[in-house]
């Protein structure tokens, strides 16, 4: 297994696919990445979780944290897919460098 650096490692997980709010458009996570769902926005908060390889989420609000480099460039927008879970816009394929969720506001 190759870990590519704090948040998501190259494993093949099967075809899973997860859907975390009840409504909404379901993001793909970079292909190839098993990526770690963390209680905050940033690499040193706890891994609560992670996605499986093939992933799709859905995004519930957005909130910027620390910065982290991925697949799809270096971001320091964090995506909220539930209460306490966060995973870095950097390897989530939206299709934006900016917001495309409301702001989280706590």
């Amino acid at each position: 297994m190759t870990t590519q650096d704090d948040l998501g490692s190259v494993e093949p997980a099967g075809d899973q696919v997860l859907a975390t709010a009840s409504a909404g458009v379901a993001y793909p996570v970079a292909p190839g990445y098993r990526v770690k769902v963390r209680q905050g926005p940033g690499t040193g908060y706890p891994v609560v979780r992670q996605l499986p390889e093939g992933a799709r989420i859905q995004i519930r609000c957005q909130r910027h944290g620390q910065s982290v480099s991925g697949p799809y460039g270096t971001s320091a927008l964090w995506d909220s897919i539930g209460p306490g879970q966060y995973v870095s816009d950097a390897y989530v394929r939206t299709g934006s460098s900016g917001m495309v969720a409301p702001r989280c506001t706590n």
